[in-house]
């Protein structure tokens, strides 16, 4: 048995995160000790990897506790469905890594390269590729750009964001039209040409945040007329679909 010391300890769960959940009846100690301390056994240590795997997936403690409650609760099946989870998790932070590391160098309008002074610019380099210098689409985007200038950045920019302007004019269009796929597809390789590799999940990801991101959608929508991020995003998805 572990007192709630050693739990919090083993797992990094505050002990007054510990209590808290005592009080609402979602981890309770399997015994009190006769001087009042919680004492928490396997069973309870095995609810509490549950109660953390969920909290991982961003589970509410209300729904967490209606499902460990459960009469018919699972712990084998639990189990698996939150590995699953887990690895879907982790394939989308993949993606939005891939696709942030584009955004964090070229965002989606033209970046003043005057804010920073040379050496804050290397700082960042070498930082970014500490970080993230490991992933595909970062060594491919640094292998392409390594030669180009801030005027040639500026100018890939302004050709990226044609892209959008063409969605602009189409927006009247269905945007499961033939027009609006090759409208696509030309986007799809303006990315691959002058960033990196997209392949449909990271174009997927980002139809998903050309209206999530709300500076993303202004200048979509800056660039192609309002309502240009919201068509854009559409037909990504139509598009993702029909290959899937």
């Amino acid at each position: 048995m572990k007192t709630v010391r050693e739990v919090s300890r083993l797992t990094g769960v505050s002990v007054r995160t510990l209590h808290y959940y005592d009080e609402i009846g979602l981890l309770c100690p399997d015994r009190i000790s006769e001087a009042g301390y919680r004492l928490y056994g396997a069973q309870a240590l095995e609810r509490l990897q549950h109660i953390l795997l969920f909290r991982e997936l961003e589970f509410s403690l209300k729904d967490i506790r209606q499902i460990l409650d459960r009469p018919d609760f699972d712990r084998q099946k639990a189990l698996d469905q939150q590995i699953e989870l887990l690895m879907l998790k982790k394939d989308r932070l993949e993606h939005l890594i891939d696709f942030a590391l584009g955004i964090q160098k070229l965002g989606v309008e033209p970046l003043n390269y005057q804010a920073f002074d040379k050496q804050t610019l290397e700082n960042y380099k070498a930082e970014a590729k500490k970080s993230w210098g490991q992933t595909e689409a970062f060594q491919e985007y640094e292998q392409k750009t390594q030669d180009y200038t801030e005027e040639d950045l500026k100018f890939m920019n302004t050709k990226f964001m044609a892209n959008f302007v063409e969605f602009g004019r189409l927006k009247a269009e269905d945007p499961a039209s033939e027009t609006v796929k090759k409208q696509v597809e030309a986007l799809k390789q303006s990315i691959t040409d002058q960033y990196y590799t997209c392949t449909d999940d990271i174009l997927a990801s980002l139809g998903t945040m050309y209206t999530g991101d709300d500076r993303m959608k202004e200048s979509i929508d800056r660039a192609g007329g309002q309502g240009t991020a919201q068509f854009v995003s559409d037909a990504i998805r139509i598009y993702c679909q029909s290959h899937s």
